[in-house]
Formats: C-alpha cells, structure tokens, sequence
C-alpha cells in the first residue's frame, strides 16, 4: 500500500462511509475488535485532518477503542461486502470474525490493526470524545434510531495516515 496525504485524499466521504461501510477496528496486534459502520465522517478540526467515528458503549469494539490511543478504518471493494456485514451483525464477544471472514490483521508502523484485503485504510489518534445527549436531539425523528439509552459515543480521531492501493 503506498501513503497519501490528507491533502491528496480523492474519495467520497458520503460514499465512501455511508453506502461503501468500513470497519472500525481498535486494539493490539494480539487482542483487538473489528465493527461495521456506516456513521461517520472525514473533515478539518482543530487545525488537524480528522475523522469521526459513532460506537455504542453496548458494542465490544467500545471496550477497545477506551483503551486504545488509536485506530483504523478500513475501506473494502464491494466484494467484501458479506464479510462486512458478518462483522456487524456478530460480535466479537462471541464469534472470531477475523476467522469467520478470513480478513488478515496487520498491524501500521504504530501498531495499529487493519486487514490486508482493505483497499483503503485510514489510521487515527484519538484526541477527543463526546457523548450524544438525546436531549440536545433537535429532529424527533433522531429518536427513531434508539431503543433505549444506548447512545453513540463520538470519537474524534487526527488522520495519521492514509494507506491506499
């Protein structure tokens, strides 16, 4: 995979998270969790390239990102899509993915899990979280979303790299 910068980054981000689904991914090479999600986003905060990512407190892959300094977001071809979709709908609590999927971690420079067969990968430092607060739901269709109190932690994550193929 070579390294983009952030400047010369040409994907999509409503396409590329929203139809084309990533793999949220946090942990170390020997015990980590992968997720499928389909919230987030790339953008400019804080002078730093970032992106953002949604996980419940009810889903494994919260346990890791909370320890974790960092993580990576792999994107896939269409290919992959039932691997993706195994991966968010089992958790990792009680099936291995990576061996019901066949993906093969690897781990970045730092030390971060992402999955050989991802055609994209972006690797992030945590630098901040928030909680969302239903009360501060302005659209009451937001609601829609929810059964009961398992709302979204918000990570914010400085891009430290970009690998692509």
């Amino acid at each position: 995979m070579k390294e983009l910068r952030a400047e010369d980054f040409r994907e999509n981000p409503f396409t590329l998270i929203g139809q084309g689904w990533m793999l949220i991914t946090a942990g170390t090479r020997e015990k980590f969790n992968t997720m499928t999600a389909s919230w987030g986003g790339l953008g400019h905060l804080w002078d730093k390239y970032v992106a953002f990512i949604f996980v419940r407190p009810s889903r494994y892959t919260f346990e890791f990102l909370e320890k974790a300094e960092a993580f990576t977001l792999s994107f896939f071809d269409e290919k992959w899509r039932d691997k993706l979709l195994l991966c968010g709908t089992e958790s990792g609590r009680n099936v291995d993915k990576v061996k019901k999927t066949g993906l093969s971690p690897v781990a970045t420079k730092n030390g971060t899990v992402y999955f050989e067969q991802a055609r994209l990968v972006i690797e992030c430092r945590k630098i901040a979280f928030t909680d969302l607060d239903p009360k501060h739901f302005l659209d009451p269709a937001i609601h829609d979303f929810y059964e009961g109190p398992d709302y979204h932690r918000i990570y914010i994550g400085e891009i430290a790299r970009i690998l692509s193929r």
